[in-house]
């Protein structure tokens, strides 16, 4: 049993021992101290998991079901929110949600993957991976908010796009490529949250940002581990090798300087407590939001293209 393993259920123990006491204990002074050395090992406890965790535990982390999606973060962070349906071309796709609300005191976009949390919500919003649609969506929303000058953010939380017949005919890799493009030259500000799973293009259509923040507990990469182990070793149980290869979880990118903020999560991780997630995240967008308001609009393209011609230059010492 890996270290990690082993403290998450020493930690499950402590917990289960600090239910039952809290409900013996009413006033008596030694339950109560003996709380709070309980409460005291479990903060211990949760920080040593945390700097043990490898690169797949990262990725179930990310991808734990209980996680909060892009409505919960917008139900508890931004007012007046009101949605946007439809790419007046072919449809409407449930795998992304738009749309206009108030953050801060200012009228912004917001842009986000869906996921469901039940079999029949997992299936209507097609467990968040978006069909050409949701991009073509997604883009009408941008170019509303740069005629309005309103500022945007977007979340990112899928698998990929959905790689299904249907949205090869209808235009899915034309449909990721014009929002690459149309994005960078966006002349608003843009804040982008990785808050689950950063999947390929899928993520990186709705993530050209002046700022790319990652919620502690997640990965943002080119390929999943199961896929990168499927091509490389052609076995997907390789995973967690990949993973580490791969270098996908916050602290490495940040490292490697392809995303400008770690948000972090409460002990345990986001799905724990979405309410505290919701607070941190909201910390950052709004300091965010403010260095940004104080460049001028026609500078944000150029300086955005900079921010990404510069990822992954490496040099080799004379």
């Amino acid at each position: 049993m890996d270290p990690s393993t082993k403290a998450q259920r020493e930690l499950e123990s402590i917990e289960r021992q600090i239910l039952s006491l809290e409900d013996a204990a009413g006033d008596n002074q030694e339950a109560r101290l003996r709380l709070q050395r309980l409460h005291e090992q479990v903060e211990q406890l949760r920080q040593q998991i945390s700097a043990q965790q490898s690169a797949w535990q990262k990725t179930e982390l990310a991808r734990h079901p209980q996680r909060p999606y892009t409505l919960d973060y917008v139900e508890r962070i931004f007012n007046d929110w009101s949605e946007i349906h439809g790419d007046r071309g072919y449809g409407d796709d449930p795998a992304i949600v738009c749309g206009f609300a108030r953050f801060a005191g200012h009228q912004v976009a917001v842009i986000g993957h869906q996921k469901g949390r039940d079999t029949k919500s997992k299936v209507y919003r097609n467990f968040g991976m978006p069909n050409p649609e949701g991009y073509r969506k997604a883009l009408r929303v941008m170019k509303l908010a740069e005629k309005f000058g309103r500022p945007l953010f977007t979340f990112v939380d899928t698998p990929g796009a959905y790689p299904g017949l249907g949205a090869e005919e209808r235009g899915q890799a034309e449909a990721i490529a014009r929002n690459l493009r149309e994005m960078a030259r966006l002349k608003i500000p843009i804040i982008t949250t990785i808050t689950g799973e950063g999947g390929s293009g899928g993520a990186l259509a709705i993530a050209v940002a002046d700022k790319v923040l990652m919620m502690e507990n997640t990965i943002y990469s080119v390929i999943s581990p199961e896929g990168c182990a499927s091509i490389m070793w052609r076995d997907a149980s390789k995973r967690d090798i990949a993973a580490q290869a791969l270098r996908i979880t916050s602290r490495d990118l940040m490292e490697l300087g392809c995303i400008d903020e770690v948000i972090p999560e409460p002990d345990g991780g986001a799905h724990r407590d979405h309410e505290a997630a919701a607070k941190l995240l909201e910390t950052a967008l709004r300091k965010n939001l403010g260095a940004l308001l104080k460049i001028p609009l026609q500078d944000l393209p150029a300086t955005r293209y900079e921010k990404f011609r510069k990822m992954a230059q490496f040099f080799t010492p004379q």
